[in-house]
Order: structure tokens, then sequence, then C-alpha cells
């Protein structure tokens, strides 16, 4: 597959020096309001988990060699488990889950290694490649509605109007700005929210004002701050959502395939991917942090600004690192509220789907055939809808989303279904 040259800034290449600090500085606070609010769900330290998910992301660049821009941060896929395993057997638990995730990645990515990818091409055409990243992009929206409309859960005026203004001042410097400025509208847009919510009383800066200018994550790291105990409940209720994730992994590669024309299932391959990200949650699980998988609003962010540069993402992640033990910068990231982070989460998440509206486009598929109706209607609404499957009950709950849903059904649909219906023959 040929590069596309329609970019800025490529894989390879790097940014100039004030350039790179803009860029980086824009995919980190892309990622942050999600990243750190799945440790205050859970009951974990944000701090820890900005810092795992900072190292996760180098962790992972280097095991692909420099060659995939994916940003690694929280998953929302294990929440439920780890809210559980927290009132039972505290983080220890946790970990023991965390851990065994990044295990099951790094031997499904064994598994590929040996039987290599030739596979995936086969059960990942256009028809299906398409709709799954349409509902990669759409699904996530409810999230983005919420946090745009809803304070405390209550619909909010305020909230409202801040997500539009972020969201129309966002389009507008993307627009219109050009040159360095041209290339952040992602960040000027949050730093214009942030002021505007501030404004409004969305912003409360008492614990930016309390906040220490140095403070040390709390890492729970076994054998430092804990003695190591094997908890087989949570392997058993946290390591098979590990299938789902590796799902919606295969989907975040297609769409990053498509956005710099790349085929990054041979090269750096599969193999490398998985482990990249069975190797970040590791980490995260040996230092008190929650799972991470790689994010769709870093994705956004390079398809809007056309900067595909891995430096970039290097460079987010080494800020990540570093905000995690400065208490004021950490503090001023949490107090951005959700009506800012959901106004600019419209633009990202929409920006995904349109790329597989593009590979529809561009692959010429034809909607008069029944096999192609059946397979991207089928698709479409059970992802986006969020049609899950839950198994188990109390504590021991393994839920697939609608996402992995999606996308095996429409893999299955397109193994089975004729090319023609009866009634086109």
């Amino acid at each position: 597959m040929e590069v596309k040259r329609d970019v800025v800034l490529d894989v390879d290449e790097k940014p100039g020096f004030w350039q790179w600090i803009g860029l980086s500085l824009q995919h980190m606070f892309s990622m942050f309001g999600s990243t750190v609010l799945v440790p205050l769900l859970v009951g974990l330290n944000p701090g820890i988990a900005l810092f795992s998910s900072g190292v996760g992301t180098l962790l992972h660049i280097l095991i692909t060699k420099r060659q995939i821009p994916a940003y690694m941060g929280s998953s929302f896929a294990f929440i439920i488990p780890m809210v559980a395993l927290m009132k039972t057997t505290g983080y220890p638990g946790v970990a023991t889950g965390v851990i065994s995730v990044g295990i099951v990645y790094l031997i499904v990515a064994a598994i590929v290694g040996l039987i290599g990818t030739d596979w995936i091409e086969k059960i990942l055409p256009p028809i299906v490649v398409g709709p799954i990243i349409m509902v990669i992009g759409l699904s996530l929206s409810g999230s983005a509605a919420e946090s745009a409309t809803l304070l405390d859960g209550k619909y909010d005026i305020r909230v409202f109007l801040v997500a539009m203004i972020t969201l129309g001042v966002t389009i507008f410097f993307n627009m219109y700005l050009r040159g360095f400025l041209g290339l952040i509208p992602i960040l000027l847009g949050i730093i214009v929210g942030y002021v505007l919510a501030i404004m409004v009383g969305l912003v409360d800066l008492k614990p930016v004002a309390d906040a220490a200018w140095f403070a040390l994550p709390e890492f729970d790291i076994p054998f430092v701050d804990y003695k190591p105990v094997m908890h087989w409940g949570a392997v058993l209720v946290m390591a098979p959502i590990a299938l789902v994730t590796i799902t919606e992994h295969l989907g975040h590669l297609m769409v990053l395939d498509d956005l710099t024309g790349r085929d990054y299932i041979k090269n750096p391959g599969l193999h490398r991917t998985l482990a990249g990200d069975g190797a970040a949650s590791l980490f995260a699980g040996l230092v008190g942090g929650p799972s991470v998988t790689s994010y769709g609003e870093n994705i956004g962010v390079m398809a809007i600004t056309k900067v595909h540069s891995v430096y970039v993402l290097i460079g987010a992640a080494t800020f990540a690192v570093l905000f995690s033990f400065v208490g004021k910068l950490s503090a001023v990231i949490q107090s951005i509220p959700g009506a800012v982070t959901g106004g600019v989460s419209f633009l990202l998440f929409g920006v995904i789907a349109a790329s597989g509206l593009r590979i529809i486009v561009e692959n010429q598929l034809d909607f008069n055939s029944k096999r192609n109706l059946m397979i991207t209607s089928s698709v479409l609404v059970i992802g986006i809808g969020n049609a899950y499957l839950q198994i188990g009950h109390g504590n021991n709950i393994v839920q697939f989303s609608g996402v992995a849903i999606a996308t095996v059904l429409g893999i299955v649909l397109n193994l089975i279904l004729p090319e023609k219906a009866a009634s086109e023959k």
C-alpha cells in the first residue's frame, strides 16, 4: 500500500522543536479526559493512570519499531470488574486482573506471530472494515453527548453552550488558521473552552490552588507496597474481556491504516502491535494503574491535523509522565470539565466515523446489493446502539461491547452470505 502524501508530517518525520511541543501537548490534552476519568470511577489515583499511560505508550512505540502513531490510555472496558475488585480485594486484585490482560495479549501476539496474518485480509474486506470504523467513532458519540449536556447527572444549559462554543471555535481554528496555529486547533479549542468554562462557573480552581507543585503518583508496586497474591477470580473476570479489546485494537489499526496509507497488520505486524498493548497493560498492573488500550481521541487528532508523526506521540507520552509528577499541572488537567472535552470529542469521534465512510465511498461499494446492505445495516445499528452481550452475574460479569459484537457479526456475515441473494439471481 502506498503512503499517502497529503499529510503535513508523515509517520517518520520530526517536527521543529516548538512545533513539536505544541503538537504533543495537543495530543496529551485530547486524551487526558478519558484517561483520568477511568481511575476516578474505579477509585485509583489519576496521577498514576497518567504516568502508566505515558510509559505504556512509549513501550508500545518501542515494540512496534516507531512505526505506529498510537497513544495508550486507560481502558473503559474493564471498569465494572475493577470497581468490584476494589471493593473486595483492593488494588492487589485489580493488579492481578490487569497483568492477566497483558498476558492474554502477549499469548495472542505469539499465536499470530506463528500462524501469520494472511487470514485477516480474507475476513476484513472493505464492506466489513468501513462500517466497523464508522461504529468505532459513532459508538462513542453517546459519551460525548453526555459530557456536553450533563453536570452531576442533570442537564445544564451552561454545559451545552460551553461544549458547542468549544466545538465551534475548534472548527473555526481548523478552517481559518495557518502555519503552526493551524496545526493545533484542538489544543486552542480546549484552551478557549476552558477559559469560558471558568467564566460561567463550571470549573473549581480550589484543587489547583491547594495542589503541591511536586506530587509523587500513588504507586502500588508488588513486594514494595503489598504482598502479591494470585487472585484467580480477578483473572477469570478480566482476562476474557481482553478478547473484546483485541477486536477494538484491530478496528483502531484499520483506522490508522486508512489514515496513514500503510498496512500495519503486515508491517510491523499484528503480533508486534498486540505485544505493545500487552506490555503497556503489564506495566500498568505493576505500578498501580488501570489496564490501557489505544485511544480513538488521538486518532481523531491525527485525522484533523494531518500530522501523523510518531515523534509527536512520543512527546505526548513524555509530557504525560512529567505532568504526573507536577501536582498543579495534574490538578489543572483534572479540572477541565466534561463540557470542554465533550465539545472537542464531537469532532474527534466524528472524524473517525467519516474515515469509515470514506472507505465505503472509495471502494465504490454497491448498496443495491442485498449482501452489502445486510452486513452494513447490522453492523451499524448493533455497534452504535451498543447491543452488548453480558455473561455471568454479581461480581463475575464479562461484558462484550456492541463494537465487539458488531465486529464479529460483520466478519461472520461476510464469510457465510452468498454474493447475491436468491431474489437477485
